[in-house]
């Protein structure tokens, strides 16, 4: 599949980050089963667990929209190295998607390497 848009949308949304402590830069944007594409930024605090991170932002953004099944999720920083979500990310990750569903990972060179939800997070939480 071409994700080329929602890498797009990721990296053009990343200038709006707030991150003013960890000076990283974060933008992501979620595909929804519905074709449309919500973005987040990481927005950072003083009080670091008030911080949110880019893909919860996202995610946010679709549900509060009425959408809760993603297909597809591009995350995007200036880092040389691949980003990928944290571990509170991808519980949130994997309450809106399938195992099989893509966590594309970017590098600021424009790479990217492409994840399933149930490689990043196997044994998932679920009541």
């Amino acid at each position: 599949m071409n994700y080329s848009d929602l890498i797009k949308a990721a990296v053009e949304i990343k200038k709006n980050s707030y991150s003013p402590y960890s000076k990283l830069k974060v933008g992501a944007a979620v595909l929804m089963d519905n074709g449309k594409i919500y973005t987040g930024v990481n927005v950072e605090n003083s009080s670091l667990g008030a911080t949110n991170c880019a893909e919860r932002t996202a995610i946010c953004n679709a549900v509060c929209d009425g959408e809760t099944k993603i297909k597809a999720i591009a995350i995007a920083s200036d880092n040389e190295e691949y980003i990928l979500p944290c571990g509170i990310c991808r519980q949130v990750i994997a309450e809106f998607s399938g195992s099989d569903t893509d966590i594309i990972s970017t590098r600021r060179n424009g790479e990217y390497k492409v994840y399933k939800v149930k490689e990043l997070i196997p044994e998932v939480f679920k009541l």
